[in-house]
């Protein structure tokens, strides 16, 4: 992006939230209940259909191991179209009729493993602190000289650049997600550690996670996320093993993970894309610091264009997906000096991120990556 994002000018003078939105076309905004379900079907069935099929043509020896990997990239790849949508839900995109959309939300967040009502209000959190260094959620960058840079840039040296961008590749995909629903790592340090099971961990005054009613809430997802977990056990004694559910969910669960974190992590993260806090940061200007990449015709037909249409989600969440392209045309068109856009190939800017992106320190009002360790001054 050529350094686009790192001359943003301060948030006195971008435009108003309003002067945005009223670029943006009306119909954009409207959510249509028979249409988004049938992107929810559409993706649970593809889905269903590829965990079926396999079950009935695929031998569970050895032999097929493969075949076996290569059916939980693609129904892990179809599943996160479900996760998109139940995301959706959790953001009040997809219906006017909140029962309907809390259901479809529930139930397919649910079947994936994630607390629904939980991730809506730490999601919801991430959108309004988007690219804060303090108050944000999720891939919220370590600052230099802290414990948590400090261990990772030891283990960069240690290791050298290509196997420790590998390694972190591996494990930010692998346990990146559990290990942030569980501790709240990557979360705002405001907070501390959290968990999206139990209400009562982390901060509990100005910036608890869940505060007030969303405590009962987390309770309610945990219901569906161990209802789910039951299952599962149930199944693997009825099959007389556990591979039967290794193979048909936990592969493809691990592969939909593997794309829930490279979209979000990309969206966010790029070694020209700073952070900031205090007067430095507004809503607008955190929203504008989101990045829309090239994913392709196959992921954005799978995946409801999440990754190429995200900073049209930012300025506003609740335009259902359908509508996202032509509102990012709009705001692009609008604004293209503040529309950040990165034409890098997936793979290539996923490296860069591992690499470089390792820790923020201040330079003038920006929080900006670097990947090498730097004074205690720098901080």
């Amino acid at each position: 992006m050529n350094g686009k994002a790192l001359n943003a000018p301060p948030p006195s003078e971008f435009p108003t939230m309003a002067d945005v939105l009223s670029k943006i076309p009306k119909r954009c905004f409207v959510k249509d209940t028979g249409k988004s379900l049938l992107y929810a079907a559409v993706s649970t069935a593809i889905t269903v259909g590829l965990g079926l099929a396999a079950y009935a043509y695929l031998p569970m020896t050895l032999a097929f191991i493969p075949a076996w990997i290569a059916y939980a990239f693609v129904a892990g790849t179809a599943a996160t179209g479900c996760w998109v949508v139940a995301h959706e839900c959790g953001h009040g995109a997809f219906s006017e009729n909140k029962f309907v959309q809390d259901v479809v939300g529930y139930v397919l967040h649910s079947a994936l493993l994630v607390p629904y009502f939980s991730w809506q209000r730490s999601h919801a959190v991430h959108h309004s602190r988007t690219n804060h260094v303090m108050e944000g959620e999720t891939h919220v960058p370590a600052r230099i000289n802290t414990p948590d840079s400090d261990v990772v840039f030891k283990l960069r040296a240690l290791l050298g650049e290509g196997p420790f961008t590998a390694l972190n590749l591996v494990g930010v995909f692998l346990l990146g997600w559990p290990i942030y629903l569980l501790t709240g790592a990557s979360g705002g340090p405001v907070r501390g550690k959290t968990n999206h099971f139990l209400p009562f961990m982390g901060e509990q005054g100005k910036f608890a996670l869940f505060p007030g009613k969303w405590k009962a809430k987390v309770w309610q997802s945990d219901v569906g996320c161990v209802a789910v977990v039951a299952a599962l056990a149930a199944w693997a004694v009825a099959a007389g093993s556990v591979w039967p559910v290794v193979a048909l969910y936990v592969g493809p669960y691990l592969v939909c993970n593997f794309w829930l974190v490279l979209y979000t992590w990309l969206q966010h993260t790029d070694v020209d894309v700073p952070h900031f806090e205090g007067d430095d940061w507004s809503l607008l200007k955190g929203a504008f610091m989101t990045i829309d990449r090239p994913y392709g015709a196959v992921f954005d037909f799978l995946h409801h264009k999440i990754g190429s249409t995200h900073v049209a989600h930012h300025i506003n969440h609740t335009i259902p997906h359908y509508h996202a392209e032509e509102a990012t045309n709009a705001i692009k068109e609008a604004y293209p000096d503040l529309y950040l856009y990165d034409d890098t190939p997936i793979a290539s800017a996923t490296w860069r991120v591992g690499s470089k992106c390792i820790a923020v320190y201040k330079r003038g009002d920006e929080w900006v990556f670097t990947d090498q360790p730097l004074p205690a001054t720098a901080a």
